[in-house]
């Protein structure tokens, strides 16, 4: 099978028909997904400090340290959250922050030391690559040393945030002081050669063209020929509300749910080596999610016991695990839940 070209994928997203796009990325998830079963995760995104000094332009969630409303939760405070997904079954923790200027890797150390000792059971799934960086950094120690320390404290993979769009062009407009696209990159090569699994992740809908959207598949889809070590690939449009971007570019406008649907389903034919894409119900609604999986993907994503940052961006979204199997059942699929390893914990 030839692959499909960046022109081709940028042709196909801008010219394409939106019905021919769904039939041939549905055709192509039952190939890989013959099963018919969709996925979810009952997690909760546990953001452990709104502390950050990179100033990402489009986040509304970030507080200076010196700020009124800046926190570090405490273990306590942490463990109160785990507590309330264990009760409802979950099974992972997203856990994220801003990037503080301050914390270095043994308060990280001990942090995940503490959460997997006391609950041997939940995954964490955490930090992203601008953290990492930024550790290793304030720590004077290597990314691949930051890794190695936090997976033997108990880490089991790392999140696809602060992607946003793999172009050194987008980044340098959307959050100049971000970590750049070869850094990503490196960040999860590290920690896919330590055995370490991660997520690819894209934010669009700033001030990216069609062509840096593909070229942006296509780093990952590079990467994940080399290493294998992407689980899945998750994608979100930028949501606005409370931004500086939007303050600095008043002419950013929403992006439609027909864009998500087609960019999703080229995103399914060209990441030929990515056996899971998500739907993003968080920022399309559970309906567009729900129409997602017609469109490529195979797993609706978190029940998102918690969302911060999306929702401090305007939108607010919201499904528990019984709305998932109805919306999942709905499409006349499989409803299951799984583990953040895409393992099959119970199907009803």
């Amino acid at each position: 099978m030839t692959r499909m070209s960046i022109d081709e994928a940028v042709e196909l997203i801008e010219n394409g028909n939106l019905k021919t796009l769904g039939e041939m990325a549905l055709k192509r998830k039952k190939e890989l997904h013959p099963e018919g079963i969709t996925t979810f995760v009952v997690d909760r995104n546990i953001n452990y400090t709104n502390v950050c000094w990179v100033d990402c332009k489009f986040c509304a969630f970030y507080r200076h340290e010196k700020e009124d409303d800046g926190y570090i939760l405490s273990f306590d405070e942490i463990d109160e959250k785990i507590d309330e997904l264990v009760a409802i079954g979950g099974t992972q923790i997203l856990f994220q922050g801003g990037v503080h200027p301050k914390l270095e890797i043994e308060w990280y150390e001990d942090l995940v030391e503490h959460i997997h000792k006391k609950y041997p059971n939940v995954i964490i799934h955490g930090f992203s690559a601008i953290e990492i960086d930024y550790i290793a950094k304030r720590s004077h120690i290597t990314i691949e040393e930051v890794l190695r320390r936090l997976q033997a404290k108990g880490l089991s993979s790392i999140p696809g945030a602060g992607a946003e769009i793999l172009s050194d062009r987008v980044r340098d407009i959307i959050a100049p002081q971000k970590l750049d696209t070869a850094a990503w990159l490196e960040v999860h090569k590290t920690a896919h050669k330590i055995g370490m699994r991660s997520t690819a992740t894209m934010m669009y809908g700033t001030v990216e063209t069609t062509r840096e959207i593909v070229e942006h598949w296509d780093l990952i889809r590079k990467l994940q020929d080399e290493t294998g070590g992407f689980r899945a690939f998750i994608m979100w449009s930028f949501q606005s509300d409370n931004t500086q971007l939007k303050q600095e570019i008043p002419q950013i406008e929403k992006r439609s749910s027909n864009q998500y649907l087609r960019l999703l389903s080229v995103a399914r034919l060209f990441l030929d080596n990515f056996k899971n894409i998500q739907s993003s119900w968080v920022t399309q609604g559970s309906y567009i999610g729900q129409l997602a999986l017609l469109y490529g993907a195979n797993d609706l994503g978190s029940t998102m016991m918690e969302e911060n940052v999306v929702s401090a961006a305007g939108a607010k979204n919201a499904m528990n695990q019984d709305e998932m199997i109805r919306l999942i059942k709905d499409i006349g699929e499989l409803p299951a839940k799984r583990n953040t390893a895409y393992e099959i914990l119970e199907r009803f």
